[in-house]
């Protein structure tokens, strides 16, 4: 059997992250250069001319031009934080090179930390990862499928109704060949016209082609300005829908890493998060070796969250 690149690919190793960021210097450096990539400019007034004081042990920028101070870490995720930014950098190393994700109980051991901390820093990194992926649509064809998190109550409604369920769309974009290129995983308050036409346009293209299976409400996609192509099911099995591989394979996928990082989590409140969090390392496949410094830029530019904020859940970053 042929070797996959994809699964064997070298990531970034261990020893190699400690030799590029080990110390709080070494890390310092690594997110002035994700935030400011072309030299520092002041959030304030956008001059770049400044001189840089120290403010106990964190770096403080001061502009030339307004004298507005920030200091490195104002502005993004890692705003607030009492911790050495060598524990968030690991945070984002393990979490990103983590093929079925990484829960906050094996972060809080990792770390050294406590619970709550793992958990908020989990969290935090998840939200930039969600907020990178609502700038990205899907285009030409794309696989689509209702899927839910959660299961059946003991006497409670069974199927679609049941009110211990969370339902999300899931839907994959395929190159010319066939293969997947990008998924997204989308929560929706149901499978209505409404529900459907509301997700296309947010989530895909126009032009699009949009292969699903029967259900009625995915005909609400040519409301956004794309085609719709049901193939009835029928009660066939997924090994006998090739043209469903993608989406069933990503769907089988998804709930491997679920199951195998997470005994529990409450879906209802942070479904889109861990959701967000697999289509952000699925997305990235391609190169493991740089997903950490990818996921970096993301918490260097996605404005800060209290933990109040955090914990509402609230979508947008």
């Amino acid at each position: 059997m042929a070797m996959n690149r994809i699964q064997f690919q070298h990531g970034l190793s261990m020893p190699e992250f400690f030799r590029r960021f080990g110390t709080e210097g070494q890390c310092e450096a690594a997110l002035e250069a994700a935030r400011w990539p072309q030299g520092f400019r002041c959030p304030h007034c956008g001059a770049s001319a400044h001189c840089v004081v120290r403010s106990r042990s964190r770096k403080l920028y001061q502009c030339n031009a307004c004298r507005h101070q920030s200091s490195l870490i104002a502005g993004t995720v890692f705003q607030g934080t009492k911790l050495a930014l060598t524990v968030w950098f690991l945070a984002i190393y393990l979490i990103s090179q983590a093929k079925t994700g990484l829960s906050a109980l094996a972060l809080k051991r990792q770390l050294g930390v406590s619970y709550p901390t793992a958990w908020l820093i989990h969290h935090k990194l998840m939200q930039a990862m969600a907020e990178r992926e609502q700038g990205y649509v899907l285009e030409g064809q794309v696989q689509v499928d209702d899927a839910y998190l959660g299961g059946e109550r003991s006497g409670g409604k069974a199927g679609r109704g049941s009110e211990n369920k969370v339902p999300f769309v899931a839907a994959v974009s395929l190159s010319d060949e066939g293969h997947a290129l990008r998924t997204k995983l989308t929560p929706v308050d149901g499978f209505s016209l409404k529900a459907i036409a509301k997700w296309a346009s947010a989530s895909l293209a126009p032009g699009s082609t949009v292969l699903c299976d029967g259900l009625a409400c995915f005909s609400a996609v040519t409301e956004a300005g794309c085609a719709y192509q049901p193939t009835v099911v029928a009660g066939r099995k997924p090994k006998d829908l090739p043209e469903f591989e993608w989406i069933n394979t990503m769907l089988g996928n998804l709930k491997t890493s679920l199951s195998g990082a997470y005994h529990a989590f409450d879906f209802r409140k942070y479904a889109h998060r861990y959701l967000a969090a697999f289509a952000y390392r699925f997305n990235r496949r391609f190169n493991l070796r740089t997903l950490h410094q990818r996921l970096l830029v993301a918490a260097a530019h996605c404005a800060p969250h209290t933990e109040r904020m955090i914990r509402m859940a609230d979508d947008g970053c």
